[in-house]
């Protein structure tokens, strides 16, 4: 065997590659300080007690969390990233008209517009139009005073500035790493989002140029309207109005672009891209010339016009996005029980998307009220309240108050139906865990009594493994308060906030307003905090490498697919390591055989690496997976792309070389094809999956002083049972007539 490499694949958390290797003295053979294959120096011992064959690991680690600052911004990124991940959780049923990821963009492009609203609410809103144009606002703060002497319009015009830097910020942050991936060159071909097998599938370096495109524009047209909307009143339509029906326009070109993919006049979306930037950027600079020349006025010391309907529109947009989601998503489910039913419902397409919707607002509402409770000196603004005199009457959008009420109301609810499921699943959770443990050791003598009472926190701990498929409810719950509250935002259209309704819909003597807007505060402080907590546990990132591994695992599992919806996600990192992967087995395939072995998230890694190569090169690979989330995940979670059907067509490319380990204990793993255990004859999927017993047993070792431990996700490479699957897997590696001759 000292022609077959067994080549390993780490997982999430990015592990050390002395660690991947199990050698302490390392060489680097291939790829840079990002990503790389390591082998023990030659003459420095083999690893693992392998010396049957050439041991070599690839670190991919690099390329995502290890990355101190990478880990700390992941935090600013993560409604995008989330944004990302619904097209990629869509049923396995063909989405022949593009209907679900026509919707996923769409909303992708209303996260853009929130933000580009969010951070105008706080400059040109709050700043520009409400402090700024009330004295005891500016009074004390030289920082702001200088504003109060400008026009309103040149002030809006400087301060409109703040949303495109902030926007190209955030683009500048998703970019910083892509440049690493980019590097690489990745694989050729028209990407698609399809099949696994496709040459392009991964080079999403194509979509992004053209989504960022578009949601360059998106966000610019936004702030045009905003600014115009506010100042036609004070300088006249004859120029302000066609210049706010361009900039709405621009936003129903940029929405249609998102839908259809396709351009408008028979141009090529690349041009059609193009037109709309010069267009918008001509918009931009007309808009802010336009500010810049306005008359001087003197606005009232009240919100700006218009802001309030915009926000309440964008909210609603959200909500009946997140509706028709979850309506067209349940519409292409397939009823099906057992170990393939699909997870969250099958609903993780809205579900996702909810979850981003939530993240967005609930970062929105946070700096729009944290900046204007600090610009009024710490006094709440309510309208169910009157502000003591002096106090500057600022007026953030009733919008805002709708999305953190309905936060809380989410949050509460959530934890409350949670509990309830976990306390109603308890017993047959444990049951399943005491018969897991049963099945482990039929057998147990006397002895080991003491052994078994220890070990019930191992059946606690297999219990918890299981609760996520059992949270369904918690599921409905969120979908159906999430999209409520965001719809009830459309409330603010005309005008009727969270108090206004409660005096509407109780009446009485202010006490029903006075206790919603005191709910309504509640709500604001617990969002807030959980923002801040946000914020805190990515400045501990960058400090503790331990906080920064625990994040990694959010971020490599959110950062594995193209990025095909919202270009400010985090930037995927298997554009790189899948054509890299494959070309390092590729090279090695050519000198001989190839057991591909890959733990947890590298397992993954491993397959769609497979189904990017050629039928040569996989006639001469093997593959080895353990602590594997291929079915109990991804198979659920993803099933139009890593389904059942796609993993059998995997292991007959490779002719069912293929062996999966797994432990009750491990919360990540499973089967990879359940309802199949056993051992059947070689071409059948009956041959992939072996259960290991975690612990190994109950009683010391002879030659030990401790029980063994129980191992749970890691470790499996130190395993007998990890060996001996290696060498029969390099053992049904075809031998090459060249070989045969030696």
């Amino acid at each position: 065997m000292d022609d077959v490499v067994e080549l390993r694949v780490h997982g999430v958390a990015g592990a050390s590659a002395t660690k991947v290797v199990g050698h302490p003295d390392l060489v680097q053979v291939a790829g840079d300080r990002h990503a790389g294959f390591y082998r023990p120096r030659p003459g420095a011992g083999a690893a693992d007690g392998a010396a049957e064959m050439t041991v070599e690991g690839y670190r991919w680690g690099g390329l995502t969390g290890g990355a101190k600052l990478v880990s700390a911004l992941l935090l600013v990124l993560l409604p995008f990233m989330l944004c990302n991940l619904t097209v990629w959780l869509r049923p396995a049923a063909p989405d022949r008209f593009s209907l679900l990821a026509a919707l996923c963009r769409l909303l992708g492009g209303t996260l853009t517009a929130g933000f580009v609203l969010a951070i105008a609410g706080v400059s040109v809103d709050l700043i520009g139009w409400q402090c700024a144009s009330y004295q005891p606002c500016v009074a004390g703060r030289p920082y702001l005073s200088w504003l109060s002497a400008m026009p309103v319009g040149p002030r809006l015009a400087v301060l409109a500035l703040v949303p495109l830097v902030a926007l190209q910020i955030v683009w500048g942050i998703s970019a910083r790493r892509a440049r690493t991936f980019a590097a690489f060159g990745g694989t050729q071909g028209r990407p698609t989002v399809d099949s696994l097998d496709a040459a392009g599938f991964w080079d999403d370096g194509p979509s992004v140029v053209w989504l960022r495109r578009i949601h360059f524009c998106l966000g610019a047209a936004t702030l045009d309207a905003v600014l115009l909307t506010a100042l036609v009143p004070l300088g006249g339509g004859t120029v302000g109005m066609p210049l706010l029906g361009i900039a709405i326009g621009v936003l129903g070109w940029c929405g249609l672009l998102l839908c259809r993919r396709t351009a408008l006049g028979g141009l090529s979306p690349t041009r059609s891209g193009r037109l709309l930037r010069a267009v918008t950027n001509v918009l931009t600079v007309l808009t802010l010339g336009y500010a810049l020349t306005l008359p001087a006025a003197d606005p009232k010391p009240a919100q700006m016009p218009g802001f309030e309907g915009e926000t309440a529109g964008l909210f609603g947009a959200q909500a009946a996005l997140i509706v028709a989601l979850t309506l067209v998503t349940a519409g292409r489910l397939r009823t099906r029980r057992g170990p393939d039913r699909p997870a969250l419902l099958g609903l993780g397409t809205p579900f996702v998307g909810a979850a981003a919707a939530s993240v967005a607002a609930a970062f929105a509402a946070t700096l729009v009220y944290w900046v204007a409770d600090w610009l009024d000196r710490g006094i709440v603004p309510d309208p169910a309240r009157l502000d003591p005199p002096g106090v500057p009457p600022l007026e953030p959008p009733v919008s805002y108050w709708w999305a953190a009420l309905a936060g809380f109301v989410a949050l509460l609810t959530t934890a409350a139906v949670a509990i309830w499921s976990m306390l109603l699943s308890r017993a047959r959770r444990r049951a399943m865990a005491e018969r897991d443990i049963r099945n482990d050791y039929p057998d147990a003598q006397p002895e080991a009594e003491p052994r078994l009472r220890e070990l019930r926190e191992l059946r606690e701990i297999i219990a918890r493994s299981h609760l996520v498929d059992r949270l369904g409810p918690v599921l409905v719950v969120f979908l159906a308060i999430t999209a409520s509250g965001l719809g009830a935002a459309a409330f603010d259209l005309v005008g009727i906030g969270p108090t206004r309704l409660a005096a509407e819909l109780i009446g009485g003597t202010g006490q029903p307003e006075l206790v919603v807007a005191h709910l309504t505060d509640v709500g604001i402080y617990v969002i807030s905090l959980l923002v801040v907590g946000l914020a805190i546990l990515g400045v501990q990132a960058y400090r503790s490498p331990d906080t920064r591994r625990v994040l990694a695992v959010l971020w490599d599992l959110g950062t594995f697919w193209p990025r095909t919806i919202h270009p400010f996600a985090p930037p995927s990192y298997g554009r790189r390591t899948v054509p890299e992967l494959g070309k390092r087995v590729s090279a090695l395939a050519r000198k001989g055989g190839v057991v591909l072995c890959g733990h947890s998230q590298g397992s993954v890694l491993a397959v769609v690496t497979l189904l990017q190569l050629p039928p040569a090169t996989v006639s001469r690979v093997a593959l080895l997976t353990h602590g594997s989330p291929l079915h109990r995940l991804y198979a659920r979670l993803s099933p139009a792309y890593l389904g059942e059907p796609t993993l059998h067509e995997v292991g007959e490319r490779i002719g069912w070389r293929w062996r999966n380990l797994w432990r009750y204990t491990d919360p990540i793993s499973g089967p990879i094809f359940p309802g199949r255990a056993g051992r059947g004859a070689d071409g059948d999927a009956q041959t992939v999956d072996e259960r290991l017993r975690d612990p190994r047993s109950l009683t010391v070792d002879p030659d030990d002083t401790v029980p063994p431990p129980v191992e749970g996700h890691w470790a499996y490479h130190t395993q007998e049972e990890y060996r001996h699957a290696v060498r029969d897997l390099a053992a049904r590696l075809p031998i090459r007539t060249d070989d045969a001759a030696r």
